[in-house]
């Protein structure tokens, strides 16, 4: 049996969806489904539907907080959001980066089929242009999306959280290697081609992570409509480079 302040505290009127009508559908559901595969919380007590719940409501309260707000979000400040005391939040959670490596495993779940499911297949080098565009442009919906998270990721990997640093490393090697075997099927050119996926969505990801910047679109003003396209595009034109490049010299190698 859990313990009372892990199963009931907090629970009282609360919402029946856990907290989860707030968050996009794509989204609620897989924090959901991240909930229910956790059987038991941090004391090895088995989590029954009011421990699932709450846990639901533990993220979907993290969330909310991150995306709304500049200012620094704590456990205690998600506790009181939540309606639990620290005691209990601790039955899910020790520490704040443990929370946000929750938070981020559904939010990276639903880039599956946000942007990363349009790289699994060979991209045509006659449609590579559009190919290239419309997987720039999820991305960085995806980031839009959710800036106040990733940003907040970014920062606490910059500052050397090492549990947070192999999150935001791990989370980014199947699309290297999706665009490695888009570049390099064969395998040619071994780490070249790795090299210059990992290049290419670095510069990506760093454009883009300051084009969706809260602060510094604060700070700088908001890009023009035509500006944020234009900067779409340019990355679209980068990507179509690097692999158009990188088939050439494979097919090279190979010949």
């Amino acid at each position: 049996m859990e313990s009372p302040s892990a199963e009931s505290e907090g629970e009282a009127g609360q919402a029946p969806d856990g907290g989860l009508s707030a968050l996009p559908p794509q989204l609620a559901a897989a924090v959901t489904d991240a909930s229910a595969a956790v059987s038991h919380n941090l004391h090895g007590q088995k989590l029954g539907r009011k421990g699932r719940i709450t846990r639901e409501r533990i993220l979907a309260a993290a969330i909310d907080l991150v995306e709304k707000t500049d200012e620094p979000v704590t456990l205690g400040a998600v506790a009181r959001a939540v309606g639990l005391g620290m005691t209990s939040l601790y039955n899910y959670f020790t520490d704040f980066t443990e929370l946000l490596l929750a938070v981020l495993e559904p939010v990276m779940g639903t880039a599956q089929d946000e942007y990363v499911a349009q790289v699994r297949e060979h991209w045509p080098d006659e449609e590579l242009p559009d190919r290239a565009m419309a997987f720039v442009r999820s991305y960085h919906e995806f980031w839009a999306r959710h800036t106040g998270l990733l940003h907040l990721r970014n920062s606490m990997a910059d500052q050397f959280d090492v549990r947070i640093m192999h999150q935001r490393v791990n989370s980014t090697r199947p699309l290297i290697g999706l665009f490695v075997a888009q570049m390099d099927p064969r395998g040619v050119l071994g780490d070249t081609a790795v090299l210059m996926a990992t290049t290419l969505m670095t510069g990506i990801e760093r454009s883009i992570t300051l084009a969706t910047d809260r602060r510094l679109r604060r700070i700088l003003g908001t890009l023009p409509g035509r500006r944020e396209e234009s900067l779409l595009e340019v990355n679209a034109r980068l990507m179509v480079l690097a692999i158009r490049d990188t088939r050439e010299r494979a097919l090279a190698e190979s010949t």
